[in-house]
């Protein structure tokens, strides 16, 4: 199958999503690990729009990139303007990259009412712009904005559009979906009829956006009918509701449709590169993003968990380390023993002596009640250890009391108290604290801590609360979730309970319990 080049647009295209603002120093990071991971090209933003994408053109030479080539991006000229003294144009040669990437209008409807020009004067635009860059020792890529929507109303002047660009020049001829409406039956049958009026010597591309829920399927589609260019933004960010999503296209390029994109070593690289834009951008990843979402090769139902336990390609249709990822199993109401066989696995734990049967019922009988465990992986694994005959826990809890004052004048003010037995000992601390909850955490560290010091260094970094039956108002029950973390390691625990104090106990109690058997 034939090499797929990968066209970057995420500091461009990827930028115009609502809620992304990337700085001149995101921008040179993403750019730097996008050519670590092996894209061909990197669109870098627009020259004449401000002045973040002026400084990164003159920047970018510094990052001294092995792979990809940085593209500078703008529009065809002005109508009845000169190619030499237009001032995109000359913006475009000014930032000095080896790529320029130009759209123009293929749509009638936007050549009359949005250019308010007409057709000829467009057609010279577009072959002027393309040939002026030529002349410049530029390769040149030539967007076709809107082209499947224009070649839908007018597929004479739509082609006429890109055979100008093609005629003057262009190295690349990209058919774009810009309104994300297309289905890829339609994107398909239209490359096919765009190759046979170009010919087999001009390269075409394929952009889309994801209005219709469908850019990574009318991406492949466009590969199907002929594009060796691919543009797309990692994660999908982009105007509106997204561009296509490398994330995807990019695997199932290579993994399904057998084209080279990158190296394989490189694709193993994918799941990182995804989760680092998200990072740099200050985005919440997707945890059920196809391939590179962490939920993307987790698995849930008992049958299907036995079933991958004895062969993982039973439910999953690749392997996720082609990408970098990892398979997991979750623990719930509707796992089975092979859910369990494989946490504990993944723990680190023999099964042997573990009554995995009074752990199913005790999960199968406590979620109903408000827990859940999916995300708490914690209080399973603690569940799992205390089935066993020889486990000893490291504390016993006696009885705890929590009061709550508020003084006219003062602020608010929380004081616990907890007895606890550890080995012989029994401890008998008072704490205050901005909260109950915090109260209480004070007081356990303070009863523990003699006999376990580490423990002064576990911190509380997350705290969550959330009300599963709000209709019962101040009745209802309450489900906590405690993340800790004590140098490099983190874990999470559960507690549920219709007082809100007692739920954060169990989770809490629970916490101080697994940073002791870790």
């Amino acid at each position: 199958m034939s090499q797929i080049f990968i066209y970057d647009t995420t500091l461009r295209d990827g930028t115009q999503r609502e809620g992304i603002s990337l700085s001149l120093d995101d921008k040179l990071k993403i750019a730097k690990k996008l050519d670590e991971f092996g894209v061909h090209y990197i669109e870098g933003g627009w020259p004449g729009s401000n002045p973040k994408d002026v400084e990164f053109f003159e920047k970018f030479h510094l990052l001294k990139l092995q792979t990809a080539k940085v593209a500078a991006f703008g529009s065809t000229r002005r109508k009845n303007t000169k190619p030499e003294d237009d001032a995109n144009l000359r913006l475009l040669i000014e930032a000095n990259t080896p790529v320029i990437t130009l759209f123009g209008k293929s749509w009638d409807l936007h050549v009359t009412d949005v250019l308010q020009t007409s057709m000829e004067e467009n057609l010279a635009m577009i072959g002027d712009s393309v040939a002026y860059c030529k002349s410049h020792d530029k390769e040149v890529i030539y967007d076709a904005e809107h082209f499947f929507d224009g070649y839908k109303a007018n597929p004479e002047y739509a082609l006429a559009t890109v055979k100008t660009a093609a005629v003057n020049g262009a190295d690349s001829v990209v058919l774009c979906d810009t309104n994300g409406g297309s289905l890829p039956w339609e994107i398909e049958e239209i490359f096919t009829a765009v190759r046979e009026a170009l010919g087999p010597n001009v390269q075409l591309g394929i952009h889309t956006h994801d209005d219709s829920g469908l850019g990574v399927a009318n991406t492949l589609a466009g590969v199907k009918g002929g594009a060796v260019h691919v543009q797309g933004t990692i994660n999908g960010y982009g105007e509106r509701v997204a561009n296509a999503n490398l994330c995807s296209i990019i695997p199932d390029l290579q993994l399904k449709m057998g084209h080279d994109c990158v190296s394989d070593e490189n694709l193993r690289g994918l799941t990182d590169l995804s989760r680092f834009v998200a990072d740099v951008a200050n985005l919440e990843t997707d945890t059920h993003q196809p391939f590179v979402g962490s939920s993307a090769f987790v698995h849930k139902g008992g049958t299907h968990v036995a079933a991958m336990l004895r062969n993982p390609e039973s439910y999953q249709h690749v392997a996720p380390e082609a990408i970098g990822n990892v398979q997991r199993s979750v623990v719930s109401e509707l796992s089975g023993r092979g859910n369990l066989v494989d946490k504990a696995k993944e723990f680190g734990i023999n099964t042997e002596g573990l009554d995995l049967q009074k752990v199913l019922a005790d999960i199968k009988a406590l979620e109903p009640t408000g827990f859940t465990f999916e995300g708490a992986e914690a209080s399973i694994e603690l569940m799992l250890r205390r089935t066993h005959p020889a486990y000893v826990p490291p504390f016993e809890l006696l009885d705890y009391s929590v009061n709550v004052m508020q003084r006219k004048g003062r602020a608010l003010n929380a004081e616990a108290i907890v007895k606890v037995r550890v080995g012989p000992k029994r401890m008998h601390t008072v704490a205050e604290g901005n909260g109950p909850v915090n109260a209480l955490d004070k007081a356990l560290r303070k009863a523990l801590v003699d006999v376990h010091p580490k423990l002064a260094g576990v911190k509380l970094v997350d705290y969550k609360v959330r009300i599963l039956d709000g209709e019962n108002a101040t009745a209802a029950t309450t489900r906590v979730l405690i993340e800790s973390k004590l140098g490099n390691l983190t874990w999470s625990t559960v507690g549920a309970s219709p007082n809100i104090i007692e739920a954060s106990w169990q989770a809490l109690t629970d916490s101080m319990e697994y940073a002791l058997i870790k």
